[in-house]
């Protein structure tokens, strides 16, 4: 059987397989726990924690301005930011793509389970769009952009 001659160029499929940037996710303090940050770790993710750059309790403003300024992702489980007008602005100024966890009660670790499934839509969301945005992640890990 004849051998195929490899032209030594690389296939157009072999230049598609490559694997996105990973994404720095900051993981505001509802969300800031070693479980989650470890699962998001071992799904590509570069994870900046709250508890790493400032005290519990620091105001949405203060963390979001650094977030926005290092174009990280938040993550944030806080899901009545829609209906808060002083934080949407402080998102919005500060430029940030956030992504909200809304699962309802579910344990620490089917929160870290679905947040690092949902890691390829966050990434492609996030390439094909520019901030500032808000989007839901449901409890199945659907992203969906936020009403």
């Amino acid at each position: 059987m004849p051998t195929k001659k490899l032209s030594g160029t690389p296939s157009a499929a072999s230049s598609l397989s490559k694997r996105p940037e990973p994404l720095t996710v900051f993981l505001d303090e509802s969300l800031d726990s070693d479980s989650i940050a470890k699962a998001l770790a071992e799904a590509g993710a570069i994870v900046e924690r709250l508890t790493k750059h400032f005290p519990k309790g620091t105001d949405d403003q203060t963390w979001l301005s650094l977030a926005g300024a290092k174009g990280w992702v938040v993550l944030t489980r806080d899901k009545r930011i829609r209906y808060r007008r002083l934080e949407r602005l402080a998102l919005q100024s500060a430029g940030v793509r956030a992504f909200v966890f809304t699962g309802g009660n579910v344990t620490l670790a089917d929160t870290a389970t679905t947040l690092a499934g949902a890691m390829p839509a966050i990434q492609g969301v996030c390439a094909s769009k520019e901030g500032p945005f808000i989007c839901h992640i449901g409890r199945t890990g659907k992203v969906r952009p936020m009403d």
